[in-house]
């Protein structure tokens, strides 16, 4: 579900250049072939966060079980992203877009909460250099 989101944040590439805001990914580790198999779907550079300070909280197995982590992996799937089971994958990802403060946090609450592209847009509009 990450590759979903990434192509879909890819998009604003050339909008946030002409801002002057780069496009950067942070993930939280590197397993086996995984940043490279990211890398098709994001157009910007990609770090590492090795002592995850870009995460949010860490959900149980039993989140895995939700159904709207079921509805999120068929949204994904049926548009033609595939994932790998690899990997510490509890930790929820948390989206943060500043300069001069969190302008834009978004917090999955379950596996496949996507960002809305065009608060992405609105907030980096908002960063003053």
């Amino acid at each position: 579900m990450c590759r979903e989101e990434a192509s879909e944040l890819s998009s604003l590439k050339t909008q946030l250049e002409e801002l002057g805001v780069p496009l950067v990914a942070v993930v939280k580790e590197h397993v086996g072939t995984e940043i490279q198999d990211f890398r098709p779907h994001f157009a910007g550079d990609i770090y590492i966060d090795q002592k995850k300070h870009f995460y949010g909280a860490k959900m149980g197995a039993m989140g895995l079980l939700r159904f709207g982590v079921l509805q999120n992996f068929v949204r994904a799937w049926r548009s033609g992203y595939q994932g790998n089971m690899l990997g510490e994958g509890f930790i929820l990802g948390v989206h943060s877009l500043s300069s001069q403060g969190v302008l834009l946090e978004h917090r999955e609450k379950e596996f496949g909460n996507k960002v809305e592209v065009a608060d992405v847009l609105q907030a980096a509009k908002k960063i003053t250099f």
